[in-house]
């Protein structure tokens, strides 16, 4: 990238967003110090990945919006009804990974599954068996969420979901082990292996108090999970 000050209709035109919304708050240098950040973000997600622009938009699929409204769950979620990243204008990113898994994982649910529901999320449908379409790559990604959710038969949870399931009991509701959540987790731990100095696109994964709770995968676990993500994004080139 030149000298040239980034914005977001650079963000726009490279890798071809459906569509981005901008709040009418937002001043000129809020828009493009977040441009900035996410544009070198999503670069450093697609060098990570090895994929083309094409992937990081879903093919064209995936909106974004920026400080339209101020969110509870942190400064980047994903929105499944409208298919948009939502960025708040608060500070503290390092979501941007985990949440544009969620919107692929969506994305997928669809693509690779005979899904009745609009809103399913791949990894959903995986665990609850929905049929799947034939295809090479849906094979490899059912690999991805088989090394996320079960242990290395894939007889039992797996180490990464007790600890998930641990942390739900204390807090009395269901979140971390939603499968959508976990292989959220586990795809910003794989990011962060391979780009951990973006701190916009990803949290620390390995030293973080949720890190020391077990909520994302460590040791062998995470390997395997590494492995077959990237196996799969590898595959995931040719197609996109």
């Amino acid at each position: 990238m030149s000298n040239r000050a980034i914005t977001f209709i650079t963000v726009h035109r490279q890798f071809e967003f459906r569509s981005i919304e901008i709040g009418c708050g937002v001043t000129e240098p809020e828009q493009q110090h977040a441009a900035t950040q996410l544009y070198h973000a999503l670069c450093d997600l697609m060098m990570a990945l090895q994929c083309p622009e094409s992937l990081i938009s879903l093919r064209k699929t995936l909106g974004l919006q920026y400080g339209i409204a101020h969110s509870p769950v942190g400064p980047v979620h994903y929105i499944p009804a409208s298919r948009q990243l939502a960025l708040a204008k608060q500070e503290g990113a390092g979501r941007l990974a985990h949440e544009w898994f969620r919107a692929f994982d969506h994305y997928m649910g669809r693509k690779a599954f005979r899904a009745s529901r609009n809103l399913t999320f791949a990894s959903g449908a995986w665990l609850d068996g929905a049929p799947q379409k034939s295809h090479p790559l849906n094979q490899y990604l059912g690999e991805c969420f088989k090394a996320v959710l079960l242990n290395h038969d894939g007889t039992q949870p797996s180490e990464f979901f007790r600890r998930s399931w641990q942390a739900d009991q204390s807090l009395q509701r269901s979140y971390y082990t939603r499968p959508e959540e976990l292989c959220a987790r586990a795809f910003e731990a794989f990011v962060a292996d391979r780009a951990p100095l973006n701190r916009f696109l990803v949290n620390d994964t390995l030293h973080s108090d949720e890190a020391y709770a077990g909520l994302y995968p460590q040791g062998r676990q995470r390997q395997v999970i590494n492995k077959a993500f990237g196996f799969y994004f590898q595959a995931q080139e040719q197609a996109f």
